[in-house]
């Protein structure tokens, strides 16, 4: 495993556990919403680096997802 797919399954992780906490669902319901989200499309797309950014900052981004729809960030 790469030290970027390192970082990124970190970030997963994480953000699963504060789907779980936060959206009070399963693992099972978190780690779905997450992988079908354009934030896992783009954590996981080695070309936005945005596995290099914390994982606080990336379940904000799927956050805001959520709540609009798509994302938001124009920087990705």
């Amino acid at each position: 495993m790469t030290k970027q797919e390192q970082l990124m399954e970190y970030n997963i992780q994480d953000i699963i556990e504060y789907m779980v906490k936060d959206l009070m669902v399963e693992y099972d319901k978190a780690m779905d919403l997450f992988y079908n989200s354009q934030t896992f499309d783009k954590l996981t797309d080695v070309e936005t680096g945005l596995y290099l950014e914390s994982s606080a900052y990336v379940y904000g981004l799927f956050q805001d997802e959520r709540n609009f729809g798509n994302l938001i960030q124009t920087e990705i």
